[in-house]
C-alpha cells in the first residue's frame, strides 16, 4: 500500500504538471487570440475600405447622374436654341424679328418669361420689343423700372457681358428685377448689332426648383447674339434695298434722259444727213457745169489754148473730179445712214473680187514696188455681198495701205471662215497708227496727224464709208495697229 506522503507527492507532481499544461494551453490560446484579433482587424480594415469605396461609388454615381442631367439639359437647350435661332433668322424685317421668339422653345430652355428692349437714340429711351409670360401690370412695372434705371441698363449694354440673378449684377438692381418681374431667377444679356441702336434681352422663371448655372447664361448669350445678328442683317438688307431702289430710280431717270438725248442725237443725225444729202445734190449741178465747160475748153472747141491756160484748166478739171468723188461719198454715207441705200447681196467669189481690186490698183503698187499677197482658202471663197459696194471697201482699205506703206513694202489680204461669216484681214508694213487715234479712225472727216497725211490731200471720208458699208452688210470692222509696226484692218462679211 502506498503511503500518504507518496500519494501527496504524486498529487503534487500531477498538479504541477497540470498547471504547466494549463499555462502552455493559455499561452497558445493567447497567441491564437492575437492571431484572430489581427485577422479581425484586417477584415475590419478591408470592410472599412469597402465601405469607403461603396460611398465613393455612390457619390460618383450621384455626380454622374447630375452631370448626365446637366448634359441632357444642355443638349435639350441647344436643340431648342437651334430652333429658336432658325426661326429668328427666317425674317429680314426688323419689326418681325422679336415676334419669331417662340415661347414653347424658350420654355425648353427653362424660362417661361421674357422681355426685350432696344435703345432709341432719337427719343433717348428704351422701347419694348417683346413680352412673353408677363402680365400687363408686370410688363408695365418693368417698363417703368427700365425708364427709371436707364443709365444702369445702358452701362450693362456697354459692358457687353451677360449677367444673372446668380452673380455679377448690382444687388439693388437684381432685387428690383426680381420683384418687378415676379421672377425667382433671371438672365439678362445685351443685344448688340454692329450698326444702329443696341438693347438687351431678359429671361426669367418662377420655378423654385430651377437653378441657373453658367450653361444657362451661355445659352441666353447665344440667343441675344443671334437676335443682334439678325437685326444687323435686317438693317443691312433694308439699307441695300433702299440703295437698290434709289439706284433703280436713278437708272430709270438716267435712262429717260439718255433716251431723250438719243432722240435728239437721232434728230441731229437726221438733220445732218438731210443737210449733207441736200448740199451734195446742190453741189452736183455747178460741178457738172464747171467740169463740162472745162472739158469743152480743154478740147479747144472754142479756140487754141495757151499752155498756161491749159495747165490751169487741167487743175480745174482734176479738182472737179475730186469734188465729185467727195460729193458721191457724202451722198452714199447719207443714203446708208438714212436706210435709202439697199445692199444687193448676191453670191460672190472673194478671190475674184480681190483680184479685180488688185488689177485696179496695180499701177500704184508697181510704182512703189509693193509686194501684194492674197491668201484666200477655198472654204472662205463664197460670200454674200453687194459687189460694187464691197469693191469700194477693198479699194479704200488697200488704197490706204498702199499710201502709207513705204517702197518695197508688203500688203497682204487673208480670209478665214468664222461662224456664218468670212473674216478678211488686210495687213500692211506701213507707218502704223498712233494708239490715241484708233478710237476715232472710222469717224467722218477724221485724218491721222502724220507726215504722209500732211503731204497728201484727203477728205477723211474713206474709212467712215467703209464702216457704213460693212455694217450695212451685217458685219463689223476693227483695226489693230501701233506706230512704226504697220496696221491690220479686219472686217466680217456674210458667207455665201
Amino acid at each position: 500500500m502506498f503511503s500518504v506522503d507518496f500519494m501527496i507527492n504524486i498529487l503534487g507532481i500531477i498538479s504541477f504538471l497540470t498547471i504547466i499544461l494549463l499555462v502552455i494551453t493559455l499561452f497558445f490560446k493567447i497567441e491564437q487570440m492575437k492571431t484572430l484579433q489581427a485577422s479581425f482587424n484586417k477584415v475590419k480594415k478591408q470592410l472599412d475600405e469597402m465601405d469607403e469605396q461603396a460611398k465613393l461609388i455612390m457619390r460618383t454615381d450621384l455626380e454622374l447622374n447630375k452631370t448626365q442631367e446637366e448634359l441632357d439639359k444642355k443638349i435639350s437647350g441647344l436643340y431648342a436654341l437651334q430652333k429658336l435661332s432658325r426661326s429668328i433668322a427666317s425674317t429680314l424685317e426688323e419689326s418681325q424679328i422679336f415676334n419669331m421668339v417662340d415661347p414653347a422653345r424658350l420654355a425648353e430652355l427653362g424660362f417661361e418669361k421674357a422681355c426685350a428692349f432696344l435703345w432709341d437714340d432719337a427719343q433717348k429711351r428704351f422701347l419694348p420689343q417683346i413680352n412673353i409670360g408677363f402680365l400687363a401690370e408686370e410688363i408695365e412695372a418693368i417698363k417703368n423700372l427700365v425708364r427709371a434705371e436707364k443709365d444702369k441698363f445702358l452701362a450693362l449694354i456697354k459692358s457687353e457681358k451677360t449677367f444673372s440673378s446668380l452673380s455679377g449684377l448690382d444687388p439693388v438692381l437684381r432685387e428690383k428685377i426680381k420683384a418687378t418681374g415676379k421672377v425667382r431667377a433671371f438672365v439678362i444679356s445685351p443685344i448688340m448689332p454692329k450698326e444702329g441702336e443696341s438693347g438687351f434681352l431678359c429671361v426669367g422663371t418662377e420655378d423654385p426648383d430651377f437653378f441657373i448655372n453658367e450653361g444657362d447664361e451661355e445659352l441666353i448669350t447665344i440667343l441675344a447674339n443671334q437676335l443682334g445678328q439678325t437685326i444687323e442683317n435686317a438693317r443691312l438688307f433694308e439699307k441695300t434695298w433702299r440703295a437698290q431702289q434709289d439706284l433703280e430710280k436713278k437708272v430709270e431717270e438716267r435712262t429717260h434722259e439718255l433716251s431723250r438725248l438719243l432722240d435728239e442725237v437721232k434728230a441731229i443725225s437726221k438733220r445732218k444727213t438731210d443737210f449733207i444729202s441736200s448740199v451734195s445734190h446742190e453741189l452736183r449741178t455747178p460741178l457738172t457745169s464747171i467740169k463740162g465747160y472745162a472739158a469743152i475748153l480743154l478740147a479747144e472747141k472754142l479756140g487754141k489754148l495757151p499752155p498756161e491756160i491749159r495747165e490751169r484748166l487741167e487743175k480745174i478739171n482734176r479738182h472737179s473730179d475730186e469734188l465729185v468723188h467727195l460729193v458721191n461719198d457724202l451722198l452714199d454715207i447719207a443714203r446708208i445712214e438714212s436706210g435709202r441705200m439697199l445692199m444687193k447681196k448676191e453670191p460672190q467669189e472673194l478671190k475674184e473680187l480681190v483680184a479685180t481690186v488688185e488689177d485696179l490698183l496695180g499701177v500704184q503698187l508697181k510704182q512703189k514696188q509693193i509686194r501684194f499677197e492674197a491668201d484666200i482658202p477655198a472654204e472662205a471663197q463664197k460670200i454674200l455681198a453687194d459687189r460694187s459696194q464691197l469693191e469700194r471697201v477693198f479699194i479704200n482699205l488697200i488704197g490706204n495701205a498702199c499710201k502709207f506703206t513705204p517702197e518695197k513694202g508688203r500688203i497682204g489680204v487673208a480670209a478665214r471662215k468664222t461662224d456664218g461669216s468670212v473674216q478678211v484681214d488686210i495687213t500692211d508694213t506701213g507707218c502704223g497708227i498712233p494708239e490715241e487715234a484708233l478710237g476715232a479712225i472710222f469717224e467722218e472727216f477724221y485724218r491721222v496727224d502724220n507726215a504722209i497725211n500732211q503731204e497728201l490731200k484727203g477728205t477723211g471720208l474713206g474709212l467712215a464709208l467703209v464702216k457704213h458699208i460693212v455694217e450695212a452688210h451685217g458685219g463689223k470692222i476693227w483695226v489693230k495697229s501701233s506706230t512704226g509696226a504697220g496696221s491690220t484692218f479686219s472686217f466680217t462679211i456674210p458667207s455665201g
